[in-house]
């Protein structure tokens, strides 16, 4: 036997490197896309028809099902789309992910590419050295490209050879003569593969070089293929676990959507597999059936088999054509039926995961972002975002109830009651503030555009200045607190000065959430509208400041009743002040123009 361990390390390796080149060849070009690839799939939800193209464009994009499926997970999980709309997007992402087995067919035998692996490396390494982030990204896709290839070169070296070492593969050769069971254990083979690879990619390639090597036949090629289509689903159920029911419900729509094709195909396996050879021979002039035949009647057709035995190179490429041929017709006919049951799937989906006990508004949870993180760097700003919005919004609700507490008499029992939620809001609003800014500092380590970074530190400062409203609306509560233990008592007079104040300031609260639910688009009028808003504020408690003083002096209200007044104001104009820093925030750096 001439197959030595260290052959066997050298094909662990191989894969590895055919792996890494894959995760970066993606992640460089998801880079490259960045903000555009999330604007692509956040205005792509018009119908099903736009939703599939877009699946298949991004999935083409960035060469991988796995990856734009998770993508869809995140924005669903950070409820830019809905779970009907995410749908139709996984249907047109396993169309998108046969790109990748067409490139891997074409450049596999007509064309050595790892030939050329090195002239490539040399012009993408200089490109990691280049200022501009998008020369940097596409030198890392250059050099995924070449890894990639350079792995499969590999793993064509080292896998072993059946004739010389038909000892190592004779358990192999056991079930492939087992007619349906075989075809059932190499569908399992390949559900297995892909799971522990997380790519269906590395499973089309070991495949293909098992079918060109003659260890298997074209029908058990194209069963692990198929069982390959369920195993890729694991890595978006894997994201969707520390995402919300919206994301969990998106990930097992993908499952379902992958079982129930791969079931069907299952059940009317050999004429479907005929099928696509017949496909096959009328586009490549080859059937791989025959070249199967030829193998097992050691048939002397100098087309299809050499001297030895083995496949020619002619055959070779007709075989990955085959490959590539099924996943791309099973997806395709996968999609033209299951489109129009995309209503009766979100149902199924529903019904399989329905909605649990809602936690109430008072309890401390995140709406969009979890434990882990989904997706790529870019695409977890998107969630973050919009749990930064529910941040507000919560805050929004204390200042709401910071006015209210203020027209209610210290010995009603609604009092107590509003001030107790009002302090249990206050410890919710530093709890979110520590996840969502642990959460921004995660996505910070991860790899980022350089725009990505100026993202997350205005988005650090926005966090941090939405906490000191919370703190400025619990203010209000401890200084009313404060009045009611000394028994002051504010006059009609004083109560309509603090009601102007505060419909100023809730008047720029409004114009802060609107500004944060675009964040990323915030309109000139919308910021110059919350600078004079701060402006505003700050003028008309300069002027109460002025009157109050003269309404002491003149005896219209008491001293005591002056201090508390003012200080009730004082934290109204603090608020106006921490609101405008959050448009700021927004402002320098999620919008480059200066206002």
């Amino acid at each position: 036997m001439n197959y030595t361990v260290f052959d066997f390390i050298s094909l662990l390796g191989s894969v590895c490197l055919f792996l890494y080149g894959m995760k970066v060849m993606s992640e460089g070009l998801q880079k490259v896309a960045g903000d555009r690839l999330r604007n692509i799939l956040g205005i792509m939800t018009k119908n099903r028809v736009t939703g599939v193209l877009t699946g298949i464009l991004i999935t083409a994009l960035i060469q991988s099902s796995s990856a734009s499926t998770v993508m869809v997970v995140s924005f669903v999980n950070a409820g830019l789309m809905s779970l009907g709309q995410a749908m139709a997007v996984i249907f047109g992402a396993n169309v998108g992910t046969t790109v990748t087995t067409w490139i891997i067919s074409a450049f596999s035998f007509e064309v050595n590419i790892s030939d050329y692996s090195i002239l490539l490396l040399a012009l993408g390494v200089p490109m990691l050295f280049m200022k501009k982030s998008t020369y940097k990204s596409l030198g890392e896709f250059l050099i995924g490209f070449c890894f990639l290839f350079m792995g499969l070169d590999l793993i064509s070296h080292y896998v072993p050879n059946l004739q010389e070492n038909p000892e190592m593969l004779r358990f192999l050769t056991n079930y492939t003569s087992l007619g349906y069971g075989s075809v059932l254990i190499f569908f399992a083979i390949g559900i297995i593969v892909t799971m522990v690879a997380q790519s269906s990619a590395a499973t089309f390639a070991i495949t293909l070089i098992m079918c060109s090597q003659g260890w298997i036949t074209y029908e058990l090629g194209c069963a692990i293929i198929l069982g390959g289509n369920i195993g890729t689903t694991i890595t978006p159920v894997l994201a969707s676990l520390s995402g919300n029911l919206a994301a969990k419900r998106t990930a097992m729509g993908h499952v379902l959507f992958n079982v129930l094709g791969s079931i069907i195909v299952l059940i009317i396996f050999t004429p479907f597999v005929t099928l696509v050879a017949d496909i096959t021979q009328w586009l490549s002039g080859i059937n791989p059936i025959d070249i199967t035949r030829a193998e097992d009647m050691s048939m002397a057709d100098s087309t299809l088999l050499t001297p030895e035995g083995g496949l020619t190179s002619k055959a070779q490429a007709s075989m990955a054509f085959a490959l590539a041929m099924f996943p791309t017709v099973f997806n395709t006919c996968n999609l033209f039926i299951m489109i129009w049951f995309t209503k009766i799937y979100v149902k199924i989906v529903c019904w399989i995961m329905p909605t649990r006990h809602k936690d109430a508004d008072e309890d401390f949870s995140l709406k969009f972002i979890g434990r882990g993180m989904m997706g790529t760097s870019e695409l977890n700003i998107t969630q973050a975002q919009k749990e930064i919005l529910v941040y507000a919004e919560r805050v929004d609700r204390m200042l709401k109830m910071a006015r209210q507490l203020i027209h209610i008499d210290e010995d009603e029992a609604e009092y107590t009651h509003l001030y107790s939620r009002l302090e249990k809001y206050e410890d919710i609003s530093d709890r979110m503030e520590i996840e969502i800014g642990t959460f921004l500092n995660k996505i910070a380590e991860g790899r980022l555009s350089p725009e990505g970074k100026m993202r997350i530190a205005g988005m650090l400062r926005v966090v941090s200045e939405i906490e000191s409203i919370a703190d400025g609306c619990f203010n209000v509560a401890k200084t009313l607190n404060r009045k009611n233990q000394v028994h002051v008592e504010f006059d009609q007079g004083v109560m309509k000065e603090i009601d102007l104040m505060f419909d100023m300031v809730e008047s720029a609260m409004g114009n802060m959430l609107t500004i944060l639910e675009e964040m990323e688009t915030p309109e000139d009028s919308k910021i110059i509208t919350a600078y004079n808003k701060e402006r505003e504020i700050n003028n008309f408690r300069n002027r109460l400041r002025d009157d109050n003083i003269y309404n002491i002096n003149n005896k219209v209200y008491g001293y005591q009743e002056g201090i508390f007044f003012m200080d009730l104001i004082g934290e109204a104009e603090k608020l106006g002040d921490y609101m405008l820093n959050v448009v700021e925030g927004v402002k320098h750096q999620f919008k480059p123009a200066s206002i």
